[in-house]
């Protein structure tokens, strides 16, 4: 089934048990994000905030934040939803009557791809007069966010060159009543249609959407290729074409459906310092100059729900729509480039951060070919680092991926590093904004390889006569040893490296001593959120060969926290003491 609506989700998901409203008060302050945080942990329920301190709207997280919900927004697992996008793509690249007759059902969608527009609409009953954003429920995320962030917007803006539509997902920082900062951040459509009109002098006229029905607020979340409409995805998905309204006269075109929407304008030039806000990279992005959004109007439906995120360590709710988006799209790119057997951007590791690939080499270092592409298309071209694998080699799992570095990658040959790239605008290791550099390790088999068939090891003793900062040491599949240390690590992993108390392993990282070494997701994040490929990498041996470096042995990564690097997210300890007190004031079992 499809849903119309926000609310027609909200109903369907009640009946089935997997909504929890809290009747008791709520502070949109700090309180919200404590209590979604655990919720999320537990693969808890969506949560309705019945009554928030200083609004007389009431809020949803957590609507996205486990795999069955998203099935259920989508009608069927992701999987099967990615399939048949490429099967009908390849339907069209070679047709035939029995192709066509075969998808059939997709080919009914196609009747959908177009929205629909319609002239009433829901969102125009009500307008909030004068605009104030102050009367929404807007939450504080983290203690040293900025302010307030609108969290779950879906911005709408139309090219002023191509005339076609973008509609994305960027924070919105509260800055008054009627102002937010626009969180444009590089290889964003709006960003794009921003700079058309701001090499024009002209205002970029934007509409934002709050709440909508779930399948339009994934497909504000997917990395679709340039030009492609993200309402005209969503029809086809859904089956059903999207009703857009225009805003006012001659506005533009916005989810006939949507529960608040915001009116206004981004004048060219006018910049406003942005942030910190607490980022899906587990720490506070840097404040810096966005856009302004100014906002002229606020209308919403009777009844609105005002939906809200949270980001931040693993796991969060983005990292199930993060994974359902890669299930989505991932067919199409297979069907592009056939050698991929399968993807896996990491999302304990802030997506971009790791993307795992297996591919079938038909010739010598065509994996290669497959990472550069990686590296340079749409939204995976802010990838960091990209490790490729053989096409048996589960690429989802992290210990199999190790193995097969263990097996197959060495130095000298397998090691591509990628100095003064662009860079994800919230990554903060280079220490320049949207700058930064990449790598890609080759642990494919095909060719002469070091095929260390028996697993790495390291006598602990030596370890930690080596260097008393050494608190603890994991050694994650015989493959990659992770020593949480005091302070800074590159001196003490430098040490290590170099010593050869490894034998057989061929990756060694640093992390600081806030990383638990007995959980995946969180190591993960503190090795792949806290390094810059070009100054954090080192090897036992460095040697020149011509214009070139040649690496060899152990290759070393310093993970450590470093000076100048934001904070990782923590909440107060008061406010974890008063959920604590209120759990059951919420309606939780203890």
């Amino acid at each position: 089934m499809s849903f119309s609506n926000l609310s027609s989700f909200l109903s369907f998901i009640e009946k089935r048990g997997d909504l929890h409203r809290i009747k008791a008060e709520v502070d949109p302050i700090l309180e919200i994000t404590e209590i979604a945080t655990r919720v999320v942990k537990n693969d808890g329920p969506a949560i309705l905030f019945e009554n928030v301190k200083g609004s007389t709207y009431p809020a949803v997280i957590n609507l996205l934040g486990a795999k069955r919900r998203v099935e259920w927004a989508l009608g069927r697992p992701s999987q099967e939803v990615g399939e048949e996008l490429a099967h009908f793509s390849e339907v069209l690249m070679h047709p035939s009557l029995s192709k066509f007759w075969q998808a059939r059902r997709s080919v009914s969608r196609l009747l959908s791809l177009k929205p629909k527009k319609v002239s009433r609409a829901p969102f125009t009953a009500h307008e909030i007069h004068p605009v104030g954003l102050g009367k929404l429920p807007i939450a504080k995320s983290w203690p040293k966010d900025a302010g307030r962030f609108i969290t779950f917007p879906l911005v709408i803006t139309k090219s002023p060159a191509s005339g076609r539509y973008n509609m994305g997902v960027y924070r919105l920082q509260v800055f008054g009543e009627d102002q937010t900062g626009m969180h444009w951040q590089i290889g964003k459509g709006g960003g794009y249609h921003y700079f058309e009109a701001e090499k024009k002098g002209e205002n970029l006229e934007v509409s934002v959407a709050v709440g909508a029905d779930p399948i339009l607020m994934l497909c504000g979340v997917l990395p679709l290729p340039e030009g492609v409409e993200e309402t005209a995805v969503a029809g086809f998905l859904r089956g059903e074409a999207t009703r857009l309204a225009q805003v006012g006269k001659g506005g533009l075109l916005v989810p006939a459906e949507a529960e608040f929407v915001l009116q206004g304008v981004v004048p060219p030039l006018e910049r406003r310092s942005e942030g910190p806000y607490g980022d899906h990279f587990g720490h506070y992005s840097h404040q810096a100059d966005f856009p302004v959004f100014h906002v002229k109007k606020i209308y919403h439906r009777s009844r609105p729900v005002f939906p809200l995120a949270v980001v931040g360590k693993p796991p969060q709710e983005d990292n199930f729509i993060g994974e359902a988006a890669t299930e989505i799209l991932l067919p199409l790119l297979k069907l592009m480039h056939p050698e991929i057997a399968d993807l896996w951007a990491y999302p304990a590791a802030g997506f971009h951060n790791l993307v795992v690939a297996s591919v079938r080499q038909r010739f010598r270092k065509e994996g290669i070919k497959t990472a550069l592409w990686i590296l340079g298309e749409g939204q995976l071209a802010l990838s960091k680092c990209v490790i490729l694998v053989d096409e048996f080699v589960n690429p989802r799992n992290f210990s199999d991926v190790l193995k097969a570095v263990r097996m197959n990658f060495k130095p000298e040959d397998d090691f591509t590093l990628l100095p003064g790239t662009s860079q994800d605008t919230l990554d903060f290791t280079s220490f320049k904004m949207n700058l930064g550099s990449k790598m890609i390790l080759d642990a494919t088999s095909i060719g002469e390889k070091n095929s260390r068939s028996a697993g790495g090891r390291f006598d602990p003793e030596a370890l930690q006569k080596l260097d008393s900062r050494i608190r603890e040491v994991n050694l994650w599949s015989e493959s990659m040893a992770v020593l949480r240390v005091d302070g800074p690590g590159r001196n003490v992993l430098e040490k290590v490296v170099k010593s050869g108390v490894f034998s057989g392993i061929p990756l060694a990282a640093a992390v600081s001593a806030d990383v638990p070494l007995n959980n995946e997701s969180l190591m993960l994040w503190g090795i792949f959120t806290r390094f810059d490929c070009r100054r954090d990498t080192l090897f036992t041996e460095v040697s020149w060969h011509g214009d070139h470096p040649k690496y060899s042995g152990t290759m070393g990564i310093d993970a450590t926290w470093k000076p100048g690097y934001p904070e990782p997210l923590e909440m107060t300890k008061e406010i974890v003491a008063k959920v604590d007190r209120r759990w059951k004031e919420y309606g939780f079992a203890s």
